[in-house]
């Protein structure tokens, strides 16, 4: 069945044009391999590569003042978010609530591998570990 989510009609273009940036360079290795500021394509956004090949590592503790989601893309990890914990795999999206402290680490074996979409148009953070 075709989505109609909304009439077209009701959502006239802004006048920004399409864009287009390098998030990473696949040829350089390491865990953070690239983050991309919203307002560098205009958009509202800010996204993050970030992976590892050792289990049990993973980026410290820390909180955002807008909402973060990660996106498992490769291998599985286990995220603290809050008092809760998370366990996610290939395939699955997590979230990470404005103001709740969380990290996550690579379960192993083999490499985590994740993109991190921060709901801001640039990368704001306070590290609490």
């Amino acid at each position: 069945m075709p989505r109609q989510d909304f009439e077209p009609e009701s959502v006239p273009p802004d006048g920004r044009p399409a864009a287009k940036s390098r998030l990473f360079d696949p040829a350089i290795s390491g865990a953070w391999r690239g983050n991309l500021p919203g307002d560098t394509l205009g958009g509202p956004i800010t996204v993050l590569a970030y992976g590892n090949e050792t289990a049990g590592e993973g980026p410290r503790l820390h909180v955002h003042p807008y909402d973060e989601t990660f996106v498992v893309i490769e291998g599985r990890a286990r995220f603290f978010v809050g008092d809760q914990i998370i366990d996610a795999t290939a395939g699955e999206v997590v979230l990470g609530p404005k103001g709740v402290p969380h990290r996550f680490v690579n379960l192993g074996p083999g490499r985590l591998q994740t993109l991190d979409i921060h709901h801001a148009p640039r990368w704001i953070q306070t590290d609490l570990e």
